[in-house]
């Protein structure tokens, strides 16, 4: 095991211990962790990570399940799109797309180029929304009306999201979660927890059936960002996790940015 395997296992920690400090996230460190830092496959990246997003995901729905944060309906209603379509892409879309995609010069986009340079730029678009962080926290409780058209919609747009990059998608959700179900911003948090964790497991279960996994591997990692999450819990009584989200956006954004020259410009 070389240095930047070791520090890829410790990395797995750093996943959880973001999304147990700022609530989101971490997720988005997944992939590159994975392609970068332990030399998986992009394609067997992005599943891995629907795993290990979605089971760690699940831990901290368990948690605010217990505070009685979680609206289940809007869950239900949101989850229901949502986890069809990530599943319906990581079964039959992600396959689909061929090995070459097309050339420009010398310079050959392959499904892996492509899929690492459209998850750099999913990143950037998390890292916008970490870094404008607008203050708009709704706290109080209004009657849940669903625009049942729009969750849809959205649902399904952040399953394919999903499917394709592996990540969480709780920025996505978020907003979505307090504009159409009119959910106080703490719920909404609370339920995009699991509403990540039904999407990602059952996307994950799309994998299952097209590749070929490496479960000793996935649950010892998936292990320590479970983990990382008690300890950035533990870590919210001494430091203020809303300070460290906008320098998080920035570390993200940098990341987006060297994905994007790594896999074009330096390939």
């Amino acid at each position: 095991m070389d240095v930047l395997q070791i520090l890829g296992y410790l990395s797995a920690l750093l996943i959880g211990i973001v999304l147990g400090l700022i609530g989101g996230g971490g997720s988005i460190l997944t992939v590159p962790i994975l392609v970068y830092l332990l030399y998986i496959n992009p394609i067997t990246a992005t599943a891995y990570s629907l795993f290990v997003v979605g089971t760690t995901a699940l831990v901290g729905a368990i948690k605010n399940l217990k505070k009685g944060l979680i609206d289940i309906k809007t869950a239900i209603v949101f989850s229901i799109p949502a986890f069809i379509a990530v599943y319906l892409t990581r079964k039959y879309l992600v396959p689909a797309i061929p090995d070459t995609l097309f050339s420009l010069g010398d310079f050959i986009v392959t499904k892996n180029i492509a899929i690492m340079i459209f998850f750099a730029l999913i990143m950037l678009i998390a890292a916008i929304t970490m870094i404008r962080d607008k203050k708009k926290t709704t706290t109080k409780e209004e009657k849940i009306k669903f625009n049942y058209p729009l969750i849809l919609i959205e649902g399904a747009v952040v399953g394919v999201l999903t499917g394709i990059v592996g990540a969480g998608g709780g920025f996505l959700i978020i907003p979505a979660l307090v504009l159409f179900a009119k959910l106080p911003m703490k719920k909404a948090v609370a339920t995009s927890l699991l509403i990540i964790a039904i999407k990602s497991l059952i996307g994950f279960i799309g994998d299952i059936q097209n590749l070929d996994i490496e479960w000793s591997f996935l649950i010892i990692f998936s292990s320590l960002s479970v983990a990382g999450i008690f300890i950035g819990i533990w870590l919210n009584n001494f430091i203020d996790g809303k300070k460290l989200k906008k320098g998080f956006g920035w570390f993200v954004l940098v990341m987006g940015i060297y994905i994007i020259l790594k896999e074009s410009i330096f390939k």
